[in-house]
């Protein structure tokens, strides 16, 4: 055994000696390199210079080549950082094509590619290079901003891509408003319509998704909303009990579960699903193309204007032969509440819910405590019309006037246009103006027509209520008033078109206020 082991032990100590032999021949043996960016071996003095010497035995000091190698790394970390500070003299050039990226961008439309932030883009050497292999090549050269990593490029090249690269990839990342559409539903199957129109023109399921507020609990009409599948969200009112009110209002009964429905609808889009604003329509209106362009390019004028409270889709003088069909972008403002599709801002809900009535929310909507003299957006021709003639109003005014109401069939750009001209004190100057410059002529005169030369716009005046309903009806307007207000009238003005000719329905110059007493 101690044989063994001493055998064992001299090959053990050969082998070491051996290996280490190999090493120092192949050490010795190695031509010395030169200084970063020469060619071919060390400057002349190169050895002494390096540290390298030669024993006097033919032998390499083995301290002196470790020496030599680290002061070839530091050399390389030098090399390194004089690359780094290359890159880094080019970040502001980045910054200025950065800018001109997001000015040649579509005015600012949105293109959603993520949260991250977009790094320049290197085209590659050999073509090979893809374009996230490249920003990541880019993004470890900025990482090696740290002394003490190294970055595996060859500077020259580099930096000479860096300064021949003229285009930038740049996303640009602008939150919008999702705008919900509300549709309040009860027993009516032909529920579809209105859901297949909204689907049809919807431009983004993301930025309009389409609620609808079941109450009445009626299957059938659940069954319709229901198959529309993802669609549509399909919540129901809970509380379909019915209501105490008082003897003479049992037939109004309908009224009521309505305010009730609306309440609880406007508070899940408010507060349970944290939408910022919503636009209301019910199960009985169709909708025009443009219906979605009219909210989207009006929110902005909504939300800055305090004198406003709502965007109306609906022009109640707005049938055939009482509007403009040439000018489908014609908007005004109005001091009566249309309803019938119509955005309401979260803000103005937590205003009005505390106080929210338990029946005819719509009129109630139009009393001076809650109206308190701001406004809405109308158009001049419709964005909805409505085909629902039985309902709680058993048809009220739907023989009349609203089976009449023209619905817009043009596509109107709106949010292409400028429309700050709404904003109150731009649009008061304006249509006082144009309206009080106008001719005033007698309602016969128009009638008659002989005698008119120019297509308008002129002026009828009234001076009191009942005045104001004779001419409406001599002229085929609405005539009724809520809380003094006529129907699309703005500072007591109703416009609209007689034998096509533009007509203001006016009270005098100087109007003030309305007189609540007019109802």
């Amino acid at each position: 055994m101690v044989r063994k082991r001493g055998s064992l032990i001299l090959c053990g100590a050969f082998l070491f000696v051996a290996c280490n032999g190999l090493l120092l021949l192949f050490l010795w043996g190695r031509p010395p390199i030169g200084r970063f960016g020469e060619v071919g071996g060390a400057e002349p003095g190169g050895r002494e210079e390096w540290g390298v010497a030669k024993r006097k035995g033919g032998g390499t000091n083995l301290a002196g080549e470790v020496i030599r190698l680290a002061e070839e790394i530091e050399s390389e970390l030098e090399t390194q950082k004089k690359l780094l500070k290359q890159i880094q003299s080019h970040r502001s050039l980045w910054e200025k094509r950065k800018e001109m990226g997001k000015r040649e961008t579509d005015g600012g439309k949105i293109e959603e590619k993520g949260k991250h932030k977009p790094s320049p883009r290197l085209p590659p050497k050999d073509g090979s290079e893809n374009k996230d292999q490249s920003q990541e090549r880019i993004t470890q050269e900025f990482v090696a901003a740290v002394p003490d990593l190294k970055v595996d490029t060859k500077p020259d090249n580099d930096i000479k891509e860096l300064t021949n690269h003229t285009k930038l990839d740049v996303s640009v990342t602008i939150p919008q408003v999702v705008i919900p559409i509300l549709v309040i539903a009860c027993d009516r199957v032909t529920v579809k319509r209105s859901l297949d129109k909204l689907i049809q023109y919807r431009p983004s399921a993301e930025l309009y998704p389409i609620i609808v507020s079941q109450d009445c609990g009626h299957a059938e009409t659940a069954r319709v909303i229901g198959s529309y599948g993802s669609q549509v969200t399909h919540i129901s009112q809970p509380d379909h009990s019915d209501i105490r009110v008082r003897p003479e209002h049992r037939k109004f009964q309908g009224y009521y579960k309505i305010a009730r429905h609306y309440r609880w609808a406007l508070n899940q889009v408010f507060n349970t699903l944290s939408h910022s604003t919503v636009v209301i329509v019910e199960d009985d209106l169709e909708v025009a193309p443009d219906f979605f362009e009219y909210f989207r390019a009006l929110h902005p004028i909504l939300t800055s204007d305090p004198t406003l409270w709502c965007v109306s889709a609906w022009n109640d003088n707005g049938r055939d032969g009482l509007v403009d069909p040439g000018k489908a972008d014609l908007l005004y403002r109005t001091d009566f509440f249309p309803g019938l599709g119509w955005m309401l801002l979260k803000d103005v809900w937590a205003e009005l819910e505390p106080k929210w009535p338990a029946a005819f929310w719509d009129d109630w909507m139009r009393h001076p405590e809650q109206r308190k003299e701001r406004s809405c957006i109308r158009p001049e021709i419709s964005r909805t019309i409505t085909f629902g003639r039985k309902g709680v109003s058993l048809g009220q005014f739907f023989d009349q006037y609203l089976r009449y109401i023209k619905l817009n069939t043009d596509f109107v750009p709106f949010t292409k246009q400028d429309l700050s001209y709404l904003m109150k004190e731009k649009f008061d100057v304006n249509f006082v103006k144009e309206v009080y410059s106008a001719p005033l002529i007698k309602v016969e005169e128009l009638q008659q027509g002989g005698g008119l030369t120019r297509t308008g716009p002129y002026r009828v005046q009234y001076s009191s209520r009942e005045s104001f309903k004779v001419l409406a009806r001599n002229l085929g307007v609405m005539d009724d008033l809520k809380s003094g207000v006529p129907r699309a009238g703005y500072r007591g003005v109703v416009s609209f078109l007689s034998r096509g000719r533009r007509v203001f329905l006016t009270p005098p110059e100087g109007w003030t206020k309305y007189d609540i007493s007019w109802s």
